[in-house]
């Protein structure tokens, strides 16, 4: 009988082994993804005919006015105000570097352009709020299906855009959601799949790729670079203090400064 018990405690070792071995393999298989990103800016304009989304009848005339104002110098600035770019727009369309950092149970992205630009994926396993506060970034949850993070995105603000170009591109309208899954196709180069339901804007769900290079070698750093420069100008208050003021804006709501 203590032979029997001696076996079954001897095989319960080796079976707990084998699950950490397991877990441990899973584990070492997550890529690493910290560190800077850089847009492949080529791929999304050929992206802007190659790809089009599926819209809505009635969006269809907006969009074709918007191409035809940009194509004629009188661009709708898509991201203005100094709002964040939201999603899925700053996946879309960036033009410009984030900086991924993984941390214990969160994903952080970090971009340029202006300071709200950050991401959060929480990958500790926690669902949706039931009832979320609407931002433009929305609430996003993670987790691996063995080296693909699948990133699920609702709570999205009906004021965020779908934009397929920095000046073309309509607000999602409520009710969207975005699905991503993000791989490395080959070493540093990074593939974002995303498929994204929009009910008010898109017939279907559109899916996209887009596309992120990384330069270890080359050591990039993410920096400070504010929208106020282009929406306001340096001015000075009632006391003679440095500030900053709005800079005078066109019948179209957009903003050129004179260079």
């Amino acid at each position: 009988m203590k032979t029997v018990k001696k076996k079954s405690a001897a095989l319960s070792v080796v079976a707990a082994l084998i699950g950490m071995s397991v877990v441990s393999r899973a584990a070492a298989a997550t890529p690493d993804l910290d560190g800077v990103w850089l847009p492949d800016v080529k791929d999304q304009a050929r992206q802007e005919t190659a790809n089009v989304p599926p819209w809505q009848p009635a969006i269809v005339p907006q969009i074709k006015h918007l191409a035809a104002e940009e194509k004629a110098g009188r661009p709708f600035l898509v991201l203005s105000h100094c709002l964040p770019h939201g999603m899925p727009s700053w996946m879309l369309i960036s033009h410009n570097a984030f900086e991924w950092l993984t941390t214990p149970g969160r994903i952080t992205m970090l971009g340029e352009v202006d300071g709200n630009r950050m991401r959060r994926i929480y990958t500790d396993g926690r669902a949706h709020p039931e009832d979320p506060d609407l931002t433009l970034h929305g609430h996003s949850i993670g987790h691996w299906e063995g080296d693909v993070l699948v990133v699920d995105t609702t709570g999205i603000a009906p004021q965020a855009y779908i934009a397929i170009s920095e000046a073309v591109g309509v607000p999602n309208d409520g009710d969207m959601h975005v699905v991503e899954r993000f791989h490395l196709e080959k070493p540093n180069v990074l593939y974002d799949e995303l498929e994204i339901a929009a009910p008010k804007v898109l017939t279907a769900t559109w899916k996209t790729t887009r596309i992120f290079r990384r330069y270890p070698d080359r050591h990039y750093e993410i920096i400070e670079g504010e929208c106020v420069q282009e929406d306001l100008v340096p001015g000075k208050d009632e006391y003679g203090n440095d500030i900053f003021v709005s800079h005078p804006q066109n019948p179209d709501g957009s903003v050129r400064t004179q260079k």
